[in-house]
């Protein structure tokens, strides 16, 4: 079989986006992948082995090194991290940091042109410093948590059994060789815990079970077929997952042996072909783009008011160079220059302490996307179940608990000598935990009927010890276990209430609806049945499974975690909804969801989405809370769908399956146990699988965002007042109503103030609901708001000109002291008012940090004027008398906010 590369190009027509592209191309790649693995499991096994050029004695070892070089390393694609270099620059790459440096570059050549006359300029350091800072800390956060994921990456094994020969005519030999280096023909041997190395075509198994959790979402290991050389394939099927005689990378095996050819190997694999789709650039998140629409509304709003003020400026005063350093100052001043700071900083905080919850994040943003989550998409097993299999119940014919049925359930499973399976140890496990009487005491094996895949049963024959039953004579007893159509159909007889009755059909029919009513239930059933034997003889066949006594049933689920309805709980009273996406069965899947309090409703499959289109998904997804039989591609469009209803999506997954849907979700969140493409897809890895962790998380991710939308608030609406009040003072006063250089000192000075702001807290109240970016609600706010200061502003004009008389050019460095004063203790006071929907001090009071840094800046503005540095700052002391002129300007300006605060919440419903 030829195995050609396949391309984007080959595989499907462009689409819309980007996205659409990488989707498109995802489900043409896998559909081909999984058309030409179709035809293979179709195809008899020796025309397998001469498509692929090889025999089932293996390849020779030059044949195996030609061949490794025409088709390469047996790797799939995967997502490298950035070189360091690399992730520095895109630190850096922000549409504020970029104002920043164009503004810090504008100061310094201006500077530069009276460089001989005038001091250096702080503000051109103090700008550089910011943007400095800010880069190098989420650079350093983000290669942190990329080292810490790279160091979770490790493989249950990188060796595989290959048979190969050393040349013609020699025997050929099993030899271990490294994964990478598996190639097509190879004849590879498969026994209980090894990966499967590529995508394989048996030629013989016996017994296998192999577990394809990772490409399926199946929590039970299935059997694959106990085939021989010469069979003839199967009727195709369009999954390859589902054909019996294929087994497939990334999955493992659990019991038994298999000897298999290799019909593809890396990109070309069915693996490969999901992981192709998923490497490179990865799409926008809800942080992303809430990001880029605030940053560019406030970069609109400052290239419109600065040029207005420079005009003002330049008309009132007749000197064009000293209103275009005001008109500078004043861009400075309008810029949230701390925004990337403030930001990172919030969210490497929330970085830092989720890692103390044992959780890593990649990815900074995903902090703040998983605080506006809304809907949480989550695989069932491992996350609401305990991925582990128990035995549930054991039911005599009628559906009742019978203790009986697990006795003989435990004699089966004790005295069996082959490879227990996931239900064998479930059935032990039951006895010990129940601390039954160890009743394998009584008994002595005699023989065993091994399992194999035909029967679907397996049995063992005991005798009863002398001290079970004196002066009876000796007999033996046969113990079948195994899948109910085959057991029942070797039955004449049950036991119904501890009489043995004969099964008629009526009676066969009844006990057949038991089994059935558990099935619907969810639960995997296995019948378990007798037959007393004359100790004659030792040795028993097949031939002997006859004549059975159905003593009663055996019922098994992978159980729901303890505390997965109360995280589910958790997560809802934080308006999260959260939808079960798996690729289990429906049965299974909705019994464990109503056992954790999902309201399930219809659930719906992976087939009947594949019969809508993208309206009809919108649909869907908005009624429906299970999905079930879904694959990789299915998963996706599921998020997608939920997305373009406007949700901000988490998807909760560790599979190879998953990897599409974890990258196409606002915030991916996977294991330290899942595959390596589950996690490089991810934007979060939790240490533990714990949904407690994640509703932990969303918290800590509402806090992170509350404080960083505190700051733009804040400082955005302070801005605007600021320069409103200038173009006021411009156009009326016939100074400068502030000099460049206090705009510069009173910003910095704020700009300290709100360095603890990653440290506040926020109401309960705001952490109840997601919480979202929204750039129109930043720009009313700003027109709300902001002119309040600009009211206080002008009053302190007015008492300046007519009650201290700082009327001319004379006295405009009294008049400039004193609004600097009352600018910047109103400016730090709004940190307050802003940061509560409360009342501030009284209702809700601020963290520790916050409120020394405000204080001590309060107290900074106040004393610079009288301070060593005042004439260099062109300030002068302010007379006692502007003191309580001041503390009545601010109270009321307070009083006032707080006002205009209780009508804009009752007015939009909303204030951070």
């Amino acid at each position: 079989m030829t195995n050609s590369t396949l391309t984007p190009q080959k595989l499907a027509p462009p689409g819309r986006t980007r996205r659409d592209r990488k989707a498109a191309e995802l489900q043409a790649r896998t559909r081909l992948v999984g058309e030409r693995l179709a035809e293979v499991s179709g195809r008899p096994a020796a025309r397998v082995l001469q498509d692929v050029h090889a025999t089932a004695h293996g390849l020779r070892h030059d044949e195996a090194t030609d061949r490794l070089e025409r088709h390469g390393a047996n790797v799939v694609a995967h997502e490298r991290a950035p070189r360091w270099f690399v992730q520095l620059a895109k630190a850096y790459w922000n549409p504020f940091i970029l104002v920043l440096v164009v503004l810090d570059a504008v100061m310094l050549w201006q500077w530069l042109q009276v460089a001989d006359e005038e001091p250096f300029d702080p503000g051109i350091a103090i700008l550089g410093t910011m943007v400095l800072v800010s880069g190098l800390l989420r650079f350093w956060q983000e290669y942190r948590s990329g080292r810490s994921a790279a160091a979770l990456r490790a493989l249950v094994t990188t060796t595989c059994a290959v048979v190969r020969r050393a040349g013609r005519g020699d025997a050929p030999a099993t030899v271990e060789i490294p994964m990478d280096q598996v190639v097509p023909g190879d004849v590879v041997r498969l026994a209980a815990g090894d990966l499967v190395p590529a995508d394989l075509r048996l030629l013989t198994a016996k017994d296998l079970m192999v577990s394809q959790a990772a490409l399926s979402g199946e929590s039970l290991p299935v059997a694959k077929a106990d085939t021989r050389l010469h069979d003839y394939g199967q009727s195709l099927t369009n999954d390859p997952v589902e054909a019996d005689n294929l087994v497939l990378m990334g999955t493992s095996v659990t019991s038994g042996a298999a000897t298999g050819v290799v019909v593809a190997t890396g990109q070309d694999t069915y693996f490969g072909s999901m992981a192709g789709s998923l490497a490179g650039e990865r799409p926008q998140t809800s942080f992303d783009t809430g990001v880029r629409k605030v940053s560019f509304l406030l970069i609109r709003f400052m290239l419109v008011m600065v040029p207005v003020v420079f005009a003002v400026n330049g008309f009132t005063k007749g000197d064009w160079d000293e209103a275009f350093m005001f008109a500078l100052a004043v861009a400075v001043g309008l810029t949230p220059e701390m925004l990337p700071m403030v930001v990172t900083t919030n969210l490497a905080r929330g970085a830092v302490a989720m890692s103390r919850r044992k959780v890593v994040v990649k990815r900074l943003n995903a902090i703040q996307n998983l605080g506006a989550m809304d809907v949480l998409c989550t695989d069932k097993t491992g996350t609401l179940t305990e991925d582990r299999i128990v035995l549930d119940r054991y039911l005599d014919v009628r559906g009742q608990e019978d203790g009986e049925v697990l006795e003989y359930a435990y004699l089966n499973s004790h005295f069996q000598t082959g490879l227990r399976n996931l239900m064998d140890q479930a059935v032990i496990d039951r006895v010990l935990e129940a601390e039954e009487v160890v009743v394998d005491a009584r008994f002595t094996k005699v023989d065993e009927i091994p399992f194999d895949f035909a029967r679907r049963r397996m049995s063992v024959v005991l005798s009863r010890n002398g001290l079970e039953a004196p002066g009876r004579a000796a007999e033996h007893v046969l113990i079948t276990k195994g899948a109910v159509e085959e057991v029942l159909a070797l039955c004449t007889h049950m036991t119904d209430e501890g009489k043995k009755v004969e099964l008629t059909r009526e009676l066969r029919r009844e006990v057949t609806r038991t089994a059935e009513d558990n099935n619907r239930q969810g639960l995997r059933v296995l019948a378990v049945a007798t037959r007393r034997l004359t100790a004659e003889r030792t040795a028993y066949t097949v031939d002997d499974e006859a004549g059975l006594t159905l003593i009663g049933f055996l019922a098994f689920l992978d159980p729901p975690k303890a505390d997965a309805a109360a995280a589910l709980q958790a997560l809802a009273d934080k308006g999260v909804a959260v939808k079960v996406v798996t690729g289990d069965n429906e049965l299974v899947a909705a019994r464990v969801c109503a056992d954790v309090g999902i309201d399930v409703g219809v659930v719906v499959t992976g087939r009947e989405i594949d019969g809508t289109d993208e309206p009809e998904l919108r649909a869907l997804v908005r009624t429906t809370t299970v999905f079930a039989k879904t694959n990789p591609v299915q998963k996706a469009r599921i998020v997608r769908a939920l997305q373009a209803e406007g949700h901000t999506v988490g998807f909760l997954g560790d599979g190879i399956n998953d990897a599409a849907a974890l990258r196409d979700a606002d915030v991916g969140i996977s294991v330290d146990s899942a595959v390596d493409i589950a996690k490089e897809s991810a934007d979060i890895i939790l240490l533990e699988k714990d949904l407690m962790v994640l509703e932990q998380g969303v918290e800590q991710g509402r806090t992170t965002f509350g404080n960083t939308i505190k700051y733009i608030k804040m400082t955005a609406s302070s801005n605007f007042g600021n320069v409103f009040s200038v173009l006021v003072a411009s156009a009326f006063i016939p100074f400068q109503p502030m000099l460049a250089i206090h705009l510069l000192v009173q910003n910095l000075a704020y700009d300290i103030s709100q360095l603890a702001t990653p440290w506040d807290r926020m109401d309960p109240e705001y952490l109840r609901k997601p919480r979202t970016w929204d750039a129109k609600g930043i720009a009313r706010f700003m027109l709300c708001v902001g002119p309040i200061s600009s009211v206080f502003d002008i009053i302190t004009f007015l008492v300046m000109w007519n009650v201290f008389g700082a009327d001319s050019d004379a006295h405009q460095t009294l008049f400039q002291s004193g609004w600097f004063i009352e600018g910047l203790l109103s400016q730090t006071l709004i940190v307050h008012m802003i940061r509560t929907r409360r009342i501030p001090f009284i209702q809700s009071r601020a963290s520790a940090p916050v409120l020394v840094m405000t204080g001590l800046v309060m107290a900074l503005g106040i004393f610079l004027p009288f301070s060593p540095l005042a004439s260099a700052l062109s300030m002068e002391p302010l007379p006692m008398g502007y003191f309580p002129w001041l503390i009545g300007i601010l109270l009321t300006y307070c009083a006032l906010t707080q006002v205009v605060k209780t009508w804009y919440i009752r007015r939009f419903s909303t204030w951070l």
